[in-house]
């Protein structure tokens, strides 16, 4: 375990060192806080249910530019060989660079915490609603990051990596609105292989175990996935 983390460190220094990461995190934060706001000011309601919405579809959009480099640039600096070659195992390897992002990840979220103590100052929130809703947006950035590492493990091109995540969250969030053209199974189908369904109930303070389920199966099914790839060097 100490060498995942010590992969897990090593890419966390490598994000610091650059100025891209704190770029992501004044830009992401400035898109939420002004969305924050509008909301608040519009809603009128001491509730996050919109934000967490708002940040939902904005990660969709942020999480591939931040994963598509995970394995693509050490192919493209032919540097993944030698990764390969190192004391680490696949599953080390593919663990290592997931936490990195994840923990990344987990401090931007964090970073919006304070949302909670703004809309606690002009009202009486529901703890419990805002609670669910931070699991929620945790458990579906952790899903897109996981989506976005097995398509960085797929090609040498960060670009391409970036794309293929697109269009697969793409698929993930609107399938929900195809319902109308289905029945009976296929819809419930559809409706649950929405990640805009799963969100929504965390969002208003629901959580199940077939949401946690969903979540957690997706994150396991794409690093088994990943692992799979860089070990059968389907890149090459």
């Amino acid at each position: 375990m100490h060498k995942v983390l010590a992969l897990t460190k090593k890419e966390l220094h490598g994000y610091f060192s650059s100025p891209i990461a704190y770029l992501v995190i004044i830009a992401s934060l400035s898109l939420f806080n002004m969305f924050f706001f509008m909301i608040i000011d519009q809603n009128r309601e001491v509730s996050l249910r919109d934000i967490f919405q708002v940040m939902e579809f904005m990660f969709i959009f942020i999480i591939p530019l931040l994963t598509m480099k995970l394995f693509a640039e050490e192919k493209s600096n032919g540097t993944m060989e030698f990764l390969l070659t190192s004391p680490l195992t696949p599953t080390m390897i593919v663990l290592g660079k997931y936490l990195s992002m994840l923990v990344f990840y987990s401090l931007l979220i964090a970073l919006t915490s304070a949302y909670y103590f703004i809309v606690e100052y002009y009202g009486d929130p529901d703890v419990y609603s805002i609670l669910s809703g931070y699991i929620g947006i945790w458990l579906e950035g952790a899903l897109f990051i996981a989506i976005g590492l097995l398509t960085s493990s797929w090609t040498r091109n960060q670009i391409i990596a970036a794309m293929a995540s697109y269009l697969i969250l793409f698929i993930l969030y609107f399938s929900s609105t195809f319902t109308k053209y289905v029945t009976g199974f296929a819809e419930t189908f559809v409706t649950q292989f929405s990640t805009r369904t799963h969100l929504e109930n965390f969002a208003i303070g629901m959580i199940t175990a077939s949401d946690i389920i969903y979540y957690l199966a997706g994150i396991l099914l794409c690093l088994v996935l990943t692992r799979i790839s860089i070990d059968h060097r389907v890149w090459q």
